[in-house]
């Protein structure tokens, strides 16, 4: 019946440690955080050192929030530039609560802190992008301009090729900045930063451009500007290639002209040559035996002309004088 009482006593005990573990007079900072102490509604205090710390129970409340740098994203914007080009911006910032006190009086709760960096950040971006040329915000030097472009078309040898060169060559100018993406993210942050700390206790390390988009419209006409500057490129390289085919087939006909008419000559002085011996041959054979030499061509003659007359006929004799008579 004893051990009943002590049952009980270790059951409250132990309800009681539970109860001031959880409601008691200690709470923990963590590394990278720090802690706003309330008393009926009211600031008594912050802490922005880590360990285990006292408070009041039941009196006093304690507000956890981070110490460290936190980054924002903010939604991409359809901004006009100041040629009225629109573009995407997509801007991320740096920032941290270095005033927990005067975050708490503000803003409470660190979602409704993201929801105030929008109100203020976005307009901002949108103000500095739509009074400066596109320009401004795409490029932050003008190293651009001071770098060689080449074009240059080489040959399988390593050789520049000149003509195709000639067709193709384009002295690209780009119009120098005056201010640069860096200093537009200056001039943003400049524009926020007082303002931010001094309502809510944030401060804004810096803000960046992270990405710059064309908008549909304005890609379309990059898009049509790359495909016109590609075809006449193209087109060069055909005209070229036609002067080349045109001249390749000019050397080719040449150089046919040149084997043809020295094929020609040779041809023509074999054939000379041939001719007179031929001709020093019928001489010899018409002095060996003139009457058969000039039977011989006679039935050389008969073979040529007769296959191509079905009928002959003729008062000339002479011509016939071998088929009339077998001794001619």
């Amino acid at each position: 019946m004893k051990t009943k009482p002590l049952t009980i006593t270790l059951v409250v005990l132990i309800a009681l440690m539970g109860f001031l573990y959880f409601f008691g007079p200690f709470y923990e900072i963590k590394e990278g955080q720090q802690a706003v102490i309330t008393q009926f509604g009211s600031i008594v205090a912050t802490d922005q050192t880590a360990g285990l710390k006292l408070k009041i129970p039941f009196i006093q409340d304690v507000t956890i929030y981070p110490n460290k740098i936190m980054s924002w994203d903010g939604e991409p914007q359809l901004i006009p530039t100041l040629e009225n080009q629109f573009i995407w911006v997509d801007t991320t910032a740096r920032w941290r609560i270095t005033d927990p006190r005067r975050f708490y009086e503000a803003v409470k709760f660190l979602p409704r802190g993201y929801s105030r960096l929008d109100d203020i950040i976005d307009p901002a971006v949108r103000q500095v992008i739509s009074t400066n040329p596109l320009i401004e915000a795409v490029r932050s030097t003008n190293v651009i301009n001071q770098t060689q472009h080449s074009t240059a078309v080489m040959d399988a040898n390593g050789e520049e090729i000149q003509g195709l060169n000639s067709l193709i060559s384009t002295n690209t100018t780009y119009n120098p900045i005056k201010v640069g993406r860096s200093q537009l993210c200056l001039e943003i942050l400049k524009s926020v930063k007082d303002n931010i700390y001094n309502q809510f206790g944030i401060t804004v390390i810096d803000v960046l451009i992270r990405q710059i988009r064309y908008s549909d419209q304005l890609t379309q006409s990059v898009y049509n500007r790359m495909i016109s500057e590609r075809e006449q490129i193209a087109a060069a390289y055909r005209s070229y290639g036609q002067g080349k085919k045109q001249e390749i087939l000019g050397k080719m006909d040449r150089e046919r002209k040149t084997i043809l008419s020295a094929a020609y000559a040779k041809a023509e002085e074999i054939k000379g040559r041939a001719d007179a011996k031929a001709a020093k041959i019928y001489a010899s054979a018409y002095n060996a035996d003139p009457s058969f030499y000039e039977f011989w061509k006679s039935m050389e003659s008969y073979q040529k002309t007769l296959p191509q007359f079905p009928k002959t006929l003729t008062t000339n004799m002479d011509y016939f004088k071998f088929l009339y008579s077998p001794h001619g």
